[in-house]
């Protein structure tokens, strides 16, 4: 039997890959890699590796999910050693956890290897501590994207009455809805919020604004972005430090290059 590693690949920045990532790459036989992985770490692979490509994209999925699981056990049954190289972390929104128990419900042998997950490196590139003793004590990774069964309203006022910071995946079509919920919901209309493109990579954009003005201010922004709520945005203003903040008429010049 193989083994399969479930390695985050980091928010972008092939650097910000773990060593023991890099590792797991250079002896892999067979890689199944993300949209979202930057592809300079698919370098470290061994001659003769071979590589699937299982992208998501919001509206189309190369591979659906039941698929992939069902490769990584065949893989491994016929002895490869895998890696799934995927976006960020594999347990934060990577679905890392259901191709675990597929392995597990098979007896194969398989590690996980954490990544550094965009709702901390996206913010951390723009100039934006999740977390300061001064702002905000608690965090939440969360997705726009919920199951059916949800109860929106409920979910949504949790968030607006719970933590301090919020760092909300798959979220900016939704970002009308999320910013009048949180409102509704009892967040202050004046509350920070900011938007990054591409956190951590040369494609990097920034937009901050309100809760109240943040659709307009955020137009030009398009997926794949990190959206961050709360008091900590503000800190962007003294302690940026990878790129210069847009205006929105700059930042739409630049989408339309």
């Amino acid at each position: 039997m193989g083994k399969v590693y479930l390695v985050g690949a980091g928010p972008g920045d092939p650097d910000l890959i773990t060593v023991k990532g890099a590792k797991a790459i250079e002896q892999a036989d067979v890689i199944l890699y993300d949209r979202l992985v930057n592809k300079a770490l698919l370098d470290y692979a061994a001659d003769g590796a071979r590589f699937v490509y299982c992208g998501k994209h919001p509206n189309h999925h190369s591979m659906p999910q039941e698929d992939i699981n069902a490769l990584l056990v065949a893989l491994a049954q016929k002895g490869n050693t895998v890696t799934r190289l995927k976006g960020g972390d594999p347990f934060i929104f990577g679905r890392g956890g259901e191709e675990a128990e597929a392995l597990a419900a098979e007896g194969l042998a398989f590690e996980v290897v954490p990544g550094i997950t965009s709702g901390v490196a996206a913010p951390a590139y723009a100039g934006i501590p999740v977390t300061h003793r001064d702002y905000s004590s608690s965090v939440a990774f969360v997705t726009a994207v919920t199951k059916d069964d949800v109860d929106n309203d409920e979910y949504w006022h949790s968030l607006a009455r719970g933590p301090e910071t919020l760092c909300i995946y798959m979220g900016v079509k939704k970002l009308p809805e999320i910013s009048q919920r949180l409102i509704n919901h009892g967040r202050s209309k004046e509350t920070p919020v900011a938007l990054v493109h591409y956190g951590t990579t040369e494609q990097q954009q920034t937009v901050t604004g309100t809760l109240d003005d943040i659709v307009e201010r955020a137009k030009a922004i398009k997926n794949p972005a990190m959206i961050i709520v709360g008091e900590v945005v503000n800190l962007r203003d003294k302690i940026s430090w990878f790129e210069q903040e847009q205006t929105p008429a700059q930042l739409l010049a630049a989408t339309n290059q």
